[in-house]
C-alpha cells in the first residue's frame, strides 16, 4: 500500500478544494474494532505529542515538522482502512488573508488532522485548553506551534484572552482557528455554541471560514475502567470514515450577524451528512 505524502494532501487542496483517499493509499481491507486497532489508532493520532515534547528542547521543532507529524493521522486512518473526504476548500482559496476558523468538536482526531489541512491556506494559531499544555516538556512547544490556552474556568477571562491574543495574531497574518462548542459533543447544538469566533472575528475585521467534521471512528470514552484515565480516546470505530467540509467565507459584520449564519451552514450540513443537531434557541447564547 502507497502512503499519501502530505505534500500530495496539501496540493490536492490547493488545486481542487478536495481530497479523497485514493484506493491503492487506502488498505484493502477494513480494519475490525478490537482493542488492537484501538491501539493502533490512538497512538498513530497522538504521536505528535510525544514527538513535540523530545524536538522542543534541542530546538528541532519547527511548523513543517509539526504539520507532518500531525499529517499521521490520515496515514493511520487510511492504514486502517479507512477513507478521508475533505470537501469545500476551493471556496476558501478565493479569499486571500486571515480568516477565523469556526469548527464543531467530536473527538480528538480533528484537533489533530486540521493542522496539516489548515496549514495549505496558511499560518494558523488555535484555541485549546490550557491543560494539554500543562504536560510534561509540552508547554513550550505548545508556545512555539501558536496554541492559545483557555482555562474554561472563568468565561470572561478566556474571552479577553482570545480577543486579545487572537487580534494580534490575525494582524501578524494568522488565520485563528476555534471550537465553538469548547467541549467534545457528538450533538452539534446553539445551547452549547460560543460566539466567542464571531466576536474575534468582529474586532479584527476579517471574515469567519465554517468547518465540520465528522470523526466517529474514535469518539470519547464514556464507560469502561479507562474512562477516566484516557476519557480522551474512546474504542476505535472502523465503520465511519474520517469526512471534513469547508463552507462558504461569511464576509465580516456584526458578530451575531456572522455567529448565526456560520451556526446554520454548520448545522445544515452535518444534518445533510445524517448527524444530530439541535437547533432550537436558547434565551441565552454561551459567550465561551
Amino acid at each position: 500500500m502507497q502512503r499519501t505524502r502530505i505534500e500530495q494532501y496539501q496540493e490536492e487542496l490547493r488545486r481542487t478544494g478536495g481530497y479523497s483517499t485514493p484506493p491503492e493509499r487506502r488498505a484493502a481491507r477494513r480494519a475490525k474494532p478490537s482493542a488492537w486497532n484501538t491501539f493502533r489508532y490512538t497512538a498513530g493520532i497522538t504521536k505528535v505529542f510525544p514527538y513535540c515534547a523530545l524536538m522542543e528542547p534541542f530546538g528541532l521543532l519547527t511548523t513543517e515538522k509539526w504539520a507532518r507529524v500531525c499529517f499521521s493521522s490520515v496515514t493511520t486512518a487510511e492504514g486502517l482502512g479507512l477513507s478521508v473526504e475533505v470537501e469545500g476548500f476551493g471556496q476558501r482559496i478565493g479569499h486571500n488573508g486571515p480568516v477565523v476558523y469556526l469548527c464543531n468538536h467530536m473527538s480528538t482526531t480533528e484537533t489533530i488532522l486540521l493542522m496539516p489541512t489548515l496549514l495549505a491556506f496558511g499560518s494558523i494559531s488555535y484555541v485549546a485548553k490550557a491543560s494539554l499544555a500543562h504536560l510534561p516538556f509540552l508547554s513550550k512547544a505548545a508556545e512555539h506551534m501558536r496554541m492559545v490556552p483557555v482555562g474554561r474556568k472563568s468565561p470572561r477571562e478566556d474571552l479577553m484572552t482570545v480577543l486579545n491574543v487572537g487580534q494580534e495574531r490575525i494582524k501578524g497574518g494568522d488565520s485563528f482557528l476555534i471550537f465553538p462548542q469548547g467541549t467534545r459533543q457528538e450533538v452539534f447544538s446553539r445551547r452549547v455554541y460560543s460566539s466567542i469566533g464571531a466576536k474575534l472575528a468582529e474586532k479584527a475585521g476579517c471574515p469567519i471560514v465554517p468547518i465540520v467534521v465528522d470523526t466517529r471512528c474514535q469518539l470519547t470514552r464514556e464507560k469502561g475502567i479507562f474512562k477516566n484515565v484516557f476519557k480522551d480516546f474512546g474504542t476505535f470505530n472502523p465503520a465511519y470514515d474520517i469526512r471534513v467540509a469547508c463552507g462558504p467565507v461569511i464576509q465580516c459584520a456584526k458578530s451575531k450577524v456572522m455567529h448565526e449564519a456560520a451556526f446554520d451552514w454548520m448545522a445544515g450540513k452535518l444534518e445533510s451528512w445524517g448527524l444530530p443537531t439541535e437547533r432550537a434557541d436558547s434565551e441565552k447564547l454561551n459567550c465561551t
